[in-house]
């Protein structure tokens, strides 16, 4: 892979096989792997925590899941899913 960045320090990464060396500006500079992952590391360190759980947190359909599963739905609110459930069930 080649490695690149803009005057903001953002990082681009292209195919080291020249297939897209059309895409990379003339303003952008070529760095190393290891400066590419210093600058990645410094933007997700400067995100705020709760972008930075965004990434990390289960999807809400699979939180959602997760809570029905546990039976802490309303009666009604469960039967409704239970239908759709029914009505698709897995393959």
């Amino acid at each position: 892979m080649k490695y690149y960045k803009d005057s903001d320090n953002q990082t681009y990464v292209y195919q080291d096989d020249g297939s897209e060396d059309h895409l990379i500006p003339s303003d952008q500079i070529k760095i190393t792997e290891e400066e590419a992952n210093i600058l990645v590391d410094q933007e997700f360190n400067a995100q705020p925590y709760f972008e930075k759980r965004v990434r990390e947190y289960p999807s809400i359909g699979d939180q959602l899941d997760a809570l029905f599963h546990a039976g802490v739905f309303p009666e009604e609110m469960a039967a409704q899913i239970q239908a759709v459930k029914d009505k698709y069930p897995k393959e």
